[in-house]
């Protein structure tokens, strides 16, 4: 069963320990300070949960994830790359794009990135480990993603489009970005057909363990500016 932990206590067991059904699911409770939410990535987890539910924490098996080299192109997609179809920016309007990845979708009720979430993971963009992505049209912005960086590895959390291929535009600029900069993991989370069609593949958790030990404290050449 679930265990209840405590504010004050909650610790993040061995990821051979999460759940299976639901997939993943590894403890309840705690908050969303920043270094609490810090550890919980070290430990290969992340939070997500609806509004009045308790916070959830997650470590699924097998896992989402991206290598750069991996990264599929289509043929579309490439069209508007090399045409310079929009401007990216990194780091320009966090707040911005945190906000559109939280506002209503068609496809889903309610969002899990709550008030409490977004003011969380402006904490972590102002303490220098959530970065933005922003994909803007002319000025106005059209599409975007976040996440965090750790070492070589960035932890991908959610992403908005609001014109064609716009999201899709900004994350393979990301990751072309990212493996100059030495990254070698892109954490996608859960699949996606959007994610698939990048290039994501599942991995077993046992080998992202791997990834989270050989590559969290290692340095990367990111700036992380514009």
């Amino acid at each position: 069963m679930l265990t209840w932990l405590q504010r004050n206590t909650l610790t993040f067991p061995p990821l051979t320990k999460a759940m299976r059904e639901p997939n993943g699911l590894l403890a309840a409770g705690g908050d969303l300070s920043a270094d609490r939410l810090i550890q919980a990535y070290r430990h290969g987890c992340f939070p997500w949960f609806s509004e009045g539910q308790p916070i959830l924490w997650w470590s699924p098996d097998p896992r989402t994830v991206l290598f750069p080299a991996e990264l599929h192109v289509s043929r579309s997609l490439g069209k508007l790359l090399r045409q310079q179809r929009y401007e990216v920016t990194f780091d320009q309007d966090f707040a911005a794009v945190i906000q559109a990845c939280a506002a209503p979708r068609s496809y889903a009720d309610g969002t899990w990135i709550t008030d409490a979430m977004q003011s969380a993971y402006l904490q972590l963009h102002q303490r220098g480990y959530a970065h933005s992505v922003e994909v803007w049209d002319q000025g106005t912005l059209v599409g975007g993603l976040y996440g965090l960086a750790m070492g070589q590895l960035f932890f991908g959390e959610s992403m908005f489009s609001r014109a064609d291929n716009a999201s899709k535009f900004g994350f393979a600029t990301l990751v072309r970005q990212l493996q100059a900069w030495g990254f070698v993991l892109i954490d996608c989370q859960m699949p996606t057909d959007h994610l698939h069609s990048l290039g994501a593949r599942a991995i077993p958790r046992s080998d992202f363990a791997g990834f989270l030990r050989d590559h969290l404290d290692q340095p990367s050449a990111a700036p992380w500016v514009s």
